[in-house]
């Protein structure tokens, strides 16, 4: 079993910080699907920008489980540490300091994976948030800013020496951005070198691939990103692969309709009907572009994938939150129709 600090993991998979994507709404489906973490999206250090109502929605953790996770990002260790307090103050539960992001934004202001350019900083950074509060501070890294420049063995043990308490690695340099071979050698190399828990992420979008990063790495957990966009069930597939060793059912239409309605729901009373709707959109692109999983519907072809097209366009286009609602239903109804008619066709 993870233990981070005082708390104890139920599962060894859980979600990975993205911004725009792990809102509130994401991070209780992922939960009830399987989680054991589902840290917020990444919240900047300068507690100016906190009235703002991006900021704002990024810090609200009401109704959400125990332990609530709160990622921050900056460059300036007095913002971090000063961040770091607030944030434990109104309810984190466990800080996670971004050093892994590759957007030229967050780059441009020396924070995320730029930080990896700096170890000196890097120290200086840990040691003031995690001496700032009284709660665990975990960290997320990449193997290095390039290819000729993987630090990441060295930052991780810099990082256990200033008491980060677990580590997340995602296995590409900051150059490779989420393009290439992932580096599970390093992940690998990181989790001899220490002994706090380590996560791996990076490409794991299947329960054997799962098993084969846990396998190669020897660590302790993994950390699951992009490959949960539209499919918040891989958590409990990827645990059930792992305890069970045979694959979990996945889930039917009326099932991924079920889910994809209740998401888009709650995008919308998070967010309100104008951004909610805005919001829903992405989202309901990717269940949609992952229902070739499902084994109740064939997949193959040119008139279901224009079927989709048509689909997402019309979706795309709406502006109210009971029309998307109700152009969900309207296409599901239309591909269990589908499926029943050619099970017919196919019986007769």
């Amino acid at each position: 079993m993870i233990k981070i600090g005082p708390f104890s993991l139920n599962s060894r998979v859980v979600l990975a910080p993205m911004a725009g994507v792990t809102d509130q709404p994401f991070r209780h489906l992922c939960r009830s699907h399987g989680a054991a973490l589902t840290p917020s999206e990444m919240i900047t250090s300068n507690i100016k920008l906190w009235n703002q109502e991006k900021s704002r929605l990024r810090r609200c953790h009401d109704g959400e489980q125990e332990p609530r996770v709160v990622q921050i990002a900056g460059s300036d260790p007095a913002m971090m540490a000063e961040a770091a307090r607030m944030n434990a103050e109104q309810g984190a539960q466990i800080i996670d300091i971004n050093m892994g992001c590759p957007a030229k934004k967050v780059l441009k202001r020396s924070a995320g994976s730029a930080l990896l350019q700096h170890p000196s900083l890097v120290e200086t950074i840990l040691n003031a948030v995690v001496t700032s509060v009284d709660i665990p501070v975990s960290l997320k890294i990449r193997t290095g800013w390039d290819t000729q420049n993987r630090n990441g063995v060295d930052i991780a043990r810099l990082a256990e020496d200033c008491g980060i308490q677990s580590l997340a690695v995602h296995g590409r340099t900051r150059a490779c951005a989420f393009k290439g071979d992932v580096e599970y050698d390093t992940i690998a190399a990181i989790k001899d070198a220490i002994s706090i828990p380590v996560f791996a992420n990076g490409d794991i979008a299947s329960p054997e691939q799962a098993a084969h990063v846990l396998k190669h790495t020897r660590a302790d957990g993994l950390m699951i990103g992009r490959a949960a966009q539209g499919r918040p069930w891989i958590f409990n597939a990827i645990t059930h692969y792992l305890e069970l060793g045979s694959q979990m059912p996945a889930p039917t239409l009326a099932e991924v309709r079920d889910i994809m309605t209740g998401h888009v729901r709650n995008i919308h009373s998070f967010y309100g009907p104008v951004k909610g709707v805005f919001f829903a959109r992405k989202h309901v692109a990717w269940y949609l572009s992952n229902l070739s999983e499902t084994p109740d519907i064939d997949c193959s072809g040119p008139e279901f994938d224009s079927m989709i097209l048509t689909f997402r366009k019309l979706f795309n286009s709406l502006q109210e939150c009971n029309a998307q609602l109700d152009n969900i239903e309207s296409i599901f109804q239309l591909l269990i129709h589908s499926r029943v008619k050619q099970q017919k066709e196919l019986a007769a």
